[in-house]
């Protein structure tokens, strides 16, 4: 019976759950019917222990291979190798360990409370109970600021308004009635239902419950969060699969150094103690690190970009997002009413200013106009101000409405015209007022203007126009003709059209109309020969950075796809003034993706911007039918229909001012001021943090490549070993390693929004990498030897000499080659030497300090090392340039055959 409440009437859904329509549930049946159906609660999800979280950062294969590694140097001797690796790891856990906790905390912090107690009526009495204890049965109560405490089938209704958009994102209140409705009528289309979760934002209505807990709408949606499954973000796959590359590599290496020793009979344990050391070496320690501290630095700006990251991997997916499903309301639009055109007998006017914010201007078409300058725009105004039930607030310093949006958007357009609801109830007190209602569509307040009650109404036009005799204008009050009443429904066409919410607005003096009890005799008497001020046009309005931001997601490659609850013609017309969608472009309804199974709809949705009328189930869906075609997907939302959908995306994006605790539970990163605007700014973060640890592994890479290459390559001319395990350690953790972090931190380039995302099959260890790296490696291995070689064979030194030259050698290439790691196409010049001045100190302090190794005799005994004279070490930092030329000439010619291509 779950979803048909809505087609029966009152009276069966009463007698089907044994409830007195009037004097509600006894408490004692009430406390059995508690123990029988549960708390009326929503589960919650899983949260993550301090313990958990840290354990977790551990999980890579990486890691483990580093522990491995750790292990054996210990089991060899060099106690210092191991125990330094062992803190490369533990720094790496305790940095990843801090920003997910940090980020677990903050989210809780943003969690929005709900409501803890309700009224009900049980045993003919009206009493307050808490929230958990709401029963099947009950007969809930409900005004103006209530939050509805469960899903219930509405009995009585006055005036009765509810704002849902948490469940199905439409962003008006919806006027409710009791009546019953036919069985495939949309959730969002429910009016004589009302649903945990939604708040009442006018009139009164009484209510019995039907669902509790997890069988309402929401518990419904909740159950969807276990059927989706975010699974592992790609870095965290391609950490992975390097993992695994890096240890076939270890023993590939052992395996082949090893063979290679006993074919020339080296005694086998000084050969395993080569062959080890050098399968340690090729091991990037500081991957782990540089991964983690160029994902927390990114985490950083995120924050101060609005986007706070709850797992740090997802970062880097967010990056690669090819396509982003968003929300509407809330997210692309401000989530708040706003009067955007006016139209009175001689004029249009265009209002400026967004949501509740009370600054804004009037334009007549390209001129500013001014109320206080055009009585026929004033007295609409005022009308529409004095004709209204809302209430503007401020709450930290932010406008609020307490109320229905709709008016509240009416009082705001009034302030701009310095025209305040404090003034209106001084000047002319309200005496009485007629209520809106559905049949009626209009709504009157009376009030004592001068010596006699004036009427302020408003209502639908084509009600409020067949009411109007009179109509006012600058020059005064004059008959309405018909070329008025043409005038004013072909402008309401044209504001319908723009998916403009439309009302009329109109007064009458009520002099000579009696005035006995407080009531004014009929509406029909008051609410005729009425003078038409004029019409609004009332929208949640995108936010003035959306279309910019939309715009620079389509320069980036980047799909942006609308889901809304929201109507059809409303979800286009925004869609097109955001420039999601063309103007003849299809929008696809719920009702057309149940016709629809999944091979359709993964087929479908390449070719579809925006949704309309959907449900959770088909959030979901969509999602599911993006990651099908092998997209990236990224998905927005606030309220908990979104939430399944979210957790299932590639990365999901929860709102943080408008959005529920299971959404934001559900989602990865949480934008803190609930924009587009900043989810895109994240993006260009996720692609910098990528470029920043693929340029960053390809410089680890070649650094690994070449001690590899320079350790083999003695090894199969028959020389000595040209390095010895300390200097490969000091050469991984301290200059590559230190250089490696400050390449992590390397500014976003500008342009990177302006090129597609990456495949999501793309793989950071691919056939270009593979290439570079061993071009240079081998660029690293050839003066590293040709050093040794000429030390060794040619000068006549002894053999801890050439060891110096090519110790000293190898570092001085790494650290320079830094500088052109940063872009694969930039030289360093278009790049900028100080634009990372943290990388240029480094190389500079990681210089002195390997210099210093050969004059400070403690180093001297540590490295095994001599001291060298200044000659020496001009010559070796010559040297070390070769390869940093070779590769930036490299970009130039590569540049010069694109360009002529």
């Amino acid at each position: 019976m779950m979803n048909t409440w809505h087609k029966l009437s009152a009276i069966e859904t009463a007698g089907l759950l044994a409830t007195d329509m009037e004097q509600g549930l006894s408490s004692e049946d009430a406390k059995n019917r508690l123990a029988r159906y549960g708390q009326n609660k929503l589960h919650k999800g899983k949260r993550f222990s301090a313990l958990v979280i840290f354990i977790s950062q551990f999980k890579s294969l990486v890691i483990w291979v580093l522990m491995g590694a750790a292990a054996v140097s210990v089991a060899l001797g060099e106690v210092i190798d191991g125990l330094a690796i062992i803190a490369i790891v533990i720094l790496n856990a305790v940095i990843g360990f801090l920003q997910e906790y940090r980020a677990e905390k903050a989210a809780a912090a943003l969690a929005r409370l709900t409501a803890p107690h309700c009224r009900v009526i049980r045993d003919g009495h009206s009493l307050v109970v808490t929230t958990s204890e709401v029963v099947p049965g009950d007969l809930l109560l409900l005004e103006a600021g209530d939050l509805v405490a469960a899903d219930a089938r509405l009995i009585q209704a006055s005036v009765f308004r509810v704002n849902e958009a948490p469940l199905t994102g439409e962003s008006q209140a919806v006027a409710k009635f009791t009546v019953s409705l036919v069985l495939d009528t949309p959730l969002a289309e429910r009016r004589n239902m009302v649903f945990l979760g939604t708040s009442v934002t006018g009139g009164s209505a009484r209510a019995v419950v039907v669902n509790t807990g997890m069988e309402t709408e929401l518990g419904r949606i909740a159950k969807l969060l276990e059927s989706a499954e975010s699974g592992e973000t790609p870095l965290q796959r391609q950490l992975e699969r390097v993992g695994r590359l890096l240890l076939i590599a270890c023993f590939g290496i052992v395996g082949l150094i090893f063979g290679l020793g006993v074919w020339r009979g080296i005694a086998p344990f000084e050969l395993f103690l080569s062959s080890v050391s050098l399968a340690v070496a090729a091991i990037p320690e500081g991957l782990p690190a540089v991964v983690t501290i160029a994902l927390a630095l990114g985490v950083q700006r995120m924050v101060q970009r609005h986007a706070l990251v709850r797992r740090l991997a997802s970062v880097e997916t967010l990056g690669r997002a090819q396509v982003i499903c968003t929300d509407k309301t809330g997210t692309l639009t401000m989530g708040e009413m706003t009067a955007r055109k006016l139209v009175t007998s001689q004029n249009l006017y265009r209002v400026t200013g967004e949501g509740y914010a009370t600054e804004g201007t009037f334009f007549s078409g390209n001129m500013e106009s001014f109320p206080s300058e055009s009585p026929e725009l004033f007295a609409l105004l005022r009308a529409s101000a004095a004709c209204n039930d809302a209430e503007l607030t401020l709450i930290d310093g932010r406008s609020t409405v307490v109320g229905d949006p709709t008016e509240g958007a009416l009082l705001v357009a009034a302030e701009k015209a310095n025209i305040t609801r404090s003034a209106i109830e001084t000047d002319m007190p309200r005496l009485a007022v007629i209520p809106f209602d559905s049949d009626r569509k209009r709504m009157s307040v009376i009030r004592r203007q001068t010596n006699f009650p004036w009427a302020f109404v408003k209502g639908a036009p084509e009600v409020v126009l067949s009411r109007c005799t009179l109509i006012r204008t600058d020059q005064g009050v004059r008959a309405l003709t018909e070329i008025d009443r043409t005038h004013f429904f072909q402008a309401n066409r044209l504001l319908a059209n723009d998916a403009l919410r439309v009302l009329a607005v109109a007064e009458r003096p009520l002099e000579g109309i009696h005035f006995g009890t407080g009531v004014f005799g009929s509406d029909v008497e008051i609410e005729q020969q009425l003078i038409l001020l004029g019409l609004v046009g009332l929208q949640d309005p995108p936010r003035g950075e959306a279309r910019e931001a939309v715009s620079k997601c389509k320069r980036a490659g980047i799909k942006t796809v609308m889901i809304t609850g929201d109507h059809p013609d409303t979800a286009r017309a925004i869609g097109c003034e955001l420039g999601i969608m063309d103007k003849g472009d299809e929008v696809l309804i719920g009702a057309e993706i149940d016709h629809l199974d999944d091979a359709e709809l993964k087929e479908r949705v390449p070719h579809v911007s925006v949704y309309a009328r959907v449900t959770a189930e088909h959030k979901l869906r969509i999602v599911r039918a993006w990651k099908a075609t092998g997209a990236v997907v990224a998905m927005t939302g606030d309220g908990v229909n979104d939430a399944p959908a979210i957790k299932e995306a590639s990365i999901g994006i929860a709102m943080g001012i408008t959005g529920t605790e299971v959404t934001k539970e559900a989602a990865d990163m949480i934008v803190a001021d609930d924009n587009f605007a900043s989810i895109v700014a994240a993006v260009e973060e996720g692609r910098g943090i990528y470029d920043n640890i693929a340029k960053t592994l390809a410089y680890l890479l070649g650094s690994s490549t070449g001690e590899l290459l320079v350790m083999l390559g003695a090894v199969l001319l028959g020389w000595p070993l040209p390095l010895l395990p300390l200097h490969l350690l000091w050469i991984n953790l301290v200059t590559d390693g230190f250089a490696a972090l400050a390449l992590s931190t390397d500014p976003i380039d500008p342009g990177v929004l302006n090129r597609p995302p990456r495949q999501a099959q793309s793989q950071l260890l691919n056939r270009h990498l593979f290439y570079l790296t061993l071009f240079t490696g081998l660029l690293a291995a050839s003066v590293t030897l040709g050093v040794f070689a000429y030390e060794l064979h040619v000068v006549g030194n002894t053999l801890d000499q050439a060891r110096d030259a090519a110790f000293t050698a190898l570092v001085i290439t790494g650290l320079l080659r830094a500088f052109g790691a940063r872009s694969e196409q930039r030289v360093i010049w278009q790049i900028g030497l100080f634009s990372n001045l943290r990388l240029f100190l480094i190389v500079a302090v990681c210089f002195s300090l390997q210099l210093a190794i050969h004059h400070i005799s403690v180093l001297q005994t540590l490295f095994q090392i001599k001291s060298v004279s200044l000659h020496q070490c001009v010559v070796w930092i010559g040297v070390g340039f070769i390869p940093l030329a070779i590769l930036e000439l490299r970009k130039i010619l590569l540049n010069r055959a694109k360009k002529f291509a």
